[in-house]
Formats: structure tokens, C-alpha cells, sequence
């Protein structure tokens, strides 16, 4: 089974992308939203975020995210930290995940699919970009963050420059840019690999 990683800057449209393939019935596993997940649920993770922020997190039951992002957006130690307690457990369920699937390949979506090591798991990696002024606007109006906040993010992640570097394929999902017919390309070109027919 093949496995392509989606990955892009936030507010790329990483997500867009992937409902496509969805209607293409290609399986999607959501790896930003599996580590929230994990967050709220691990109590081992629990137990280390706890212990790298030196602070209780959870006062109110469930993870203060906004709290967390404002340490760890500023601080590339505790970030590291937080990744590498979080991550490991994102990608054991990534695999006991992918043995139920009864598809001819599989997609990991994750935001920082190279930062967290999960790049070296897939066959073939997919990047979507976006100009920045289209990817600070669509974050601002999605997660209520101000400019700074969203450019903060930006800044920690890897850069669309070194991701194409680093893809077998790249999606321009700016706001004028027709998506479909470059996502069944893909899909179709993956299918050829597949079958032997490259």
C-alpha cells in the first residue's frame, strides 16, 4: 500500500485538498487533528505537557491551547519538546490505523509532516501552497488569531521553498487556481504506480 503525505503552511488548504481525495475514496488520516486528540486523551502525554510547560495545562479540564502555542511559539526547546512527546504517538496510530484500510493507498495529512519525521514513513509526499497574504487572511478569519499571531506560526514552520524541494508533487491552491484536475492527476498517476503502469 502506497502512503503520499499532504503537507503545507497553515492556511494552505491542506484540508480542501483532501476532501478531494476523499470523494476520490482515498482514505485520509488527520494527523494535526489525531494530536489533539492525543493531547486531551494520552494521560502520559498529559503527564509530559504538563512537565515541559512547569505549569498545569489542563486547570480546566481539557488542554489551554492558547496558553500552550504562546510558550512554545517563542521557545524552540519547549516546542521540540512538546513535538517529541506528541509525535511518536501520532505515528503508532498512524499504522495501526492504516491495517484497517482496504484501499489501494492511504494519506497522511500533517502540518509538519517533515519537522515531526513522518515524511521518511511515506512513498510519495504532495505539498500545497499558497501566497502567504491569502494564507495569513484565510487563518485570521478561521481561527480568530491576529496577523502577528498567524505570522508567528508561519515563521516556525518549514518554508514552502524547502517543502517543494523535498515533494514528488505540488498543488497551487491560490484563491484563482483551479484544484481538481491537478488532484486527479495525481491520483491517477499514483493508481498507474501502482498497477505498473510507470
Amino acid at each position: 500500500m502506497i502512503r503520499l503525505g499532504i503537507t503545507g503552511g497553515i492556511g494552505s488548504g491542506k484540508t480542501s485538498v483532501c476532501r478531494v481525495f476523499s470523494v476520490l475514496r482515498v482514505p485520509v488520516f488527520y494527523a494535526d487533528l489525531e494530536a489533539r486528540n492525543i493531547m486531551d486523551s494520552d494521560s502520559s502525554v498529559i503527564s509530559n505537557i504538563n512537565s515541559i510547560a512547569g505549569r498545569d495545562m489542563y486547570k480546566n479540564g481539557s488542554l489551554d491551547r492558547l496558553e500552550l502555542a504562546n510558550l512554545i511559539f517563542n521557545n524552540e526547546k519547549l516546542l521540540q519538546k512538546v513535538n517529541s512527546t506528541v509525535h511518536p504517538v501520532v505515528l503508532e496510530h498512524f499504522k495501526q490505523w492504516e491495517k484497517f484500510q482496504d484501499s489501494e493507498y492511504v494519506i497522511m495529512e500533517a502540518a509538519i509532516l517533515f519537522e515531526s519525521g513522518a515524511a521518511t514513513l511515506m512513498d510519495r509526499i504532495l505539498s500545497v501552497i499558497a501566497p502567504v497574504g491569502e494564507r495569513i487572511a484565510r487563518v485570521i478569519k478561521r481561527n480568530n488569531l491576529t496577523r502577528e499571531q498567524v505570522i508567528e506560526r508561519i515563521k516556525n514552520q518549514t518554508t514552502d521553498e524547502e517543502k517543494i524541494s523535498k515533494s514528488h508533487y505540488v498543488i497551487d491552491n491560490s484563491e484563482n487556481v483551479m484544484i481538481i484536475p491537478a488532484i486527479i492527476n495525481i491520483h491517477e498517476e499514483i493508481l498507474n504506480i501502482i498497477n505498473g503502469k510507470v
